[in-house]
């Protein structure tokens, strides 16, 4: 089984993360878990201004925060994991990787901002939810 997890250096998408590794250590054959880090593209004309150099570090910059403290989680673990950067929106982000990767499974916290529907889920897992054809375990 292929977990996929987003991961955004948040306790919550942390606490997804250690929840995928249990549900993969729990099968006969064990799972494999995809990390991925989704950093938003740069406004259009950016890149333009400030140098792809410029832009590269910027989004390295970003996927080093989103995955240090998944990094810290994985510390000890022997279930095989990737670990994925992608520049796009960040449901759209999530969404492509999972039907590129063909992931049987998205593991995801919730951040929930903004709203009763935000604060019951987030913007974010909402897209998710309603664009995946996989299982999607939210975590809180």
């Amino acid at each position: 089984m292929k977990i996929l997890v987003p991961v955004d250096g948040s306790e919550t998408s942390t606490r997804a993360l250690k929840h995928a590794l249990t549900l993969a250590k729990s099968f006969a054959k064990p799972g494999k878990v995809l990390v991925v880090a989704v950093d938003d593209a740069l406004f259009p004309g950016v890149e333009r201004k400030i140098g792809a150099d410029a832009a590269r570090k910027h989004h390295a910059e970003n996927f080093e925060r989103m995955f240090a403290p998944a990094r810290k989680a994985l510390a000890r673990n022997k279930v095989p994991v990737e670990f994925v950067e992608v520049v796009d929106a960040v449901a759209t982000g999530i969404l492509d990787t999972a039907n590129k990767q063909k992931v049987d499974l998205v593991v995801m916290g919730s951040r929930g901002s903004g709203g009763i529907k935000g604060t019951l889920l987030g913007s974010v897992s909402m897209k998710v939810l309603a664009g995946t054809q996989v299982p999607v375990t939210i975590v809180h």
